[in-house]
């Protein structure tokens, strides 16, 4: 594996960001480490980070760059700060950067990455897996598959247990009139129900949620949400809290959903 940290400009934030990708590297001598490499376009994995943390974060925290080594895929780890992957009511367009822009970047930087949306991927925890979901609600045509590990998908939810002015003031940064985020297009649930009504060919999912987990009753209504109107959605849920020791576990079983999926393509 080739592992690149990565400082570049983006146009519609304005701004120098920041990304580390893991490029499949088709390798013979490496000690206790198989690598490979796919002929032709290279899938990716587009791996987004929670409220805490910044691109680095799946590197610090699993063993993302072993878990992929064999895979045959990229791996990109961008940073929107706490932006939430949205365009922000007070703050910079995320969606946009991360949705579109980036993706382009990518590209142009490594040209044997695959532009098909059966080979590009989201995936995230808290923050991310509302993020992940996002983008392949809102670019479908972009992303074929989405997984979400104890996302913070119910956004609505969250705000409406605000309770002090400074909690409601940096959530208004985000998503504008707490009053005003049901049906917008931060609100995941309406964001699936337009998408199904679209006729557009609907995104795989993911979804894993410990039980313990103060986001669970959130995700459960999730995947009732998206399996009442027809997504194709893998749930699973376990023992566990908000922590990484659980979503170090369940990005495996991402990644192999991922695989399987393609495998069952192919």
């Amino acid at each position: 594996m080739a592992l690149l940290h990565v400082d570049f400009f983006s146009d519609v934030l304005g701004m120098c960001m920041q990304m580390d990708v893991i490029l499949p590297q088709q390798t013979r001598g490496q000690i206790g480490m198989e690598g490979r490499k796919n002929e032709g376009k290279i899938p990716t994995l587009y791996l987004l980070h929670g409220m805490s943390d910044d691109h680095t974060i799946w590197q610090r925290r699993t063993s993302i760059e072993r878990y992929v080594s064999d895979l045959g895929i990229a791996v990109v780890m961008p940073t929107t700060h706490l932006g939430w992957y949205t365009n922000m009511a007070w703050g910079n367009r995320y969606q946009t950067y991360i949705a579109k822009e980036l993706p382009e970047i990518c590209r142009s930087f490594f040209h044997n990455l695959s532009d098909k949306k059966e080979d590009n991927f989201a995936a995230g925890l808290s923050m991310g897996g509302y993020g992940a979901l996002k983008l392949a609600l809102s670019a479908s045509e972009s992303f074929g598959y989405a997984a979400s590990l104890s996302g913070g998908v119910d956004v609505v939810q969250l705000c409406n247990k605000l309770e002090t002015e400074e909690e409601k003031h940096f959530w208004q940064g985000i998503f504008g009139p707490l009053d005003q985020i049901e049906n917008s297009t931060n609100d995941l649930f309406a964001e699936a129900v337009r998408l199904k009504e679209s006729g557009q060919p609907l995104p795989k999912l993911y979804m894993w949620c410990g039980t313990e987990d103060f986001l669970y009753n959130h995700n459960v209504k999730m995947k009732e949400h998206l399996m009442k109107l027809g997504y194709d959605l893998t749930y699973e849920e376990g023992p566990g809290d908000h922590q990484w020791k659980y979503w170090d576990e369940n990005i495996q079983n991402v990644l192999k959903w991922i695989m399987e999926n393609r495998r069952t393509k192919e």
